[in-house]
């Protein structure tokens, strides 16, 4: 006998990473099990709901009904299992969530203990990455992502910008001297942060009586590593331009210096991410209103968080076409 809501899930995670083999591996059962669960499903229904092929796997119309339905029938057999809402402590299962290492080494981590206290039977997977996720085909939850959005398939919450500083090492600094002026950077070398999605270097740009203005240094050095990055400023190879609160540590022991600090770059805007498709679980909303919490009293951050919406729409939608480069926050 078929388990009908095992079944839905199967069925509608294969939908979501358009992967038999990605649904299986998320939901941690033989890929299998998956494809002869599907086959089940089709004759217990008498219709085709996928169409395979060894390329791609796609929607019958009717698989697409099914899908919609099976969608509601699990997320509310989800609030149910979580107690309501009303019931934090009764929330569980395991919420795949994905941030660059530096977010999660500086500001999530060290606060997890207080959600794991608040909600003690949710597990979590953390992904550290310094690259643009497919949501779906990469089965995550929630994604805390840098910079302006290029997918407009997203909705995001903004949980507000992150501060960054132009800084160097003593030995960096005894080396080259100490700029006063952005006139004197040309006589300064940068460790550049290459984009991970168009793979240009970025820039240093500087905020001068509000207006943004863009340098260019010379270089010897590029990274796309937020360690890597950090390490390099560290170790006096050129001016870095990491997130505040990732410098702050090193700025107060001396190992760094922060120089033109009447001219500091531009905050980074910092959003969590989610698939504006999938219905958004108690879980996610549960993890995301104790992000909200943990950033707006993180050090080095520009309180622009915003408040969900009246209407039903969760969290607004940040739509944006630009650029896909982001800005290192390390």
């Amino acid at each position: 006998m078929i388990d009908r809501v095992q079944a839905m899930r199967i069925f509608v995670r294969i939908v979501d990473t358009s992967s038999f083999t990605r649904a299986a591996e998320s939901l941690e059962v033989p890929r299998a099990t998956a494809t002869t669960t599907v086959q089940a499903l089709e004759s217990l229904l008498g219709v085709q709901l996928l169409v395979r092929t060894t390329r791609k796997v796609t929607l019958t119309a009717e698989g697409a009904a099914y899908y919609e339905r099976c969608a509601q029938i699990l997320a509310a057999i989800e609030e149910v299992e979580s107690g309501l809402f009303n019931q934090p402590e009764n929330l569980r299962g395991r919420l795949r969530v994905a941030m660059p290492g530096m977010i999660a080494a500086s500001i999530v981590v060290p606060a997890l203990a207080s959600f794991h206290a608040q909600h003690p039977h949710v597990e979590l997977a953390l992904g550290v990455h310094h690259r643009s996720l497919d949501l779906v085909g990469e089965s995550v939850d929630c994604n805390i992502e840098l910079g302006e959005l290029p997918d407009s398939r997203l909705l995001a919450r903004r949980l507000g910008s992150i501060e960054r500083v132009t800084c160097a090492s003593p030995v960096y600094l005894a080396r080259f001297g100490e700029p006063r002026h952005l006139d004197d950077l040309s006589d300064h070398v940068a460790v550049y942060w290459l984009s991970t999605q168009t793979g240009r270097r970025m820039d240093f740009d500087f905020s001068v009586a509000a207006r943004a203005s863009k340098v260019k240094l010379d270089s010897f050095i590029q990274v796309n590593d937020e360690h890597t990055y950090l390490a390099c400023g560290l170790e006096g190879l050129g001016l870095i331009q990491p997130g505040h609160a990732v410098a702050a540590p090193y700025l107060t022991s001396g190992k760094l210096v922060e120089v033109l600090p009447k001219c500091r770059p531009a905050p980074v805007p910092v959003s969590v991410t989610y698939v504006k498709s999938r219905q958004i679980s108690p879980r996610v909303r549960a993890f995301v209103d104790w992000l909200v919490e943990i950033f707006e009293s993180a050090p080095g951050m520009v309180r622009t968080a915003t408040a969900p919406p009246a209407d039903s729409s969760p969290w607004p939608v940040l739509d944006s076409t630009r650029d896909a480069a982001l800005t290192p926050f390390c």
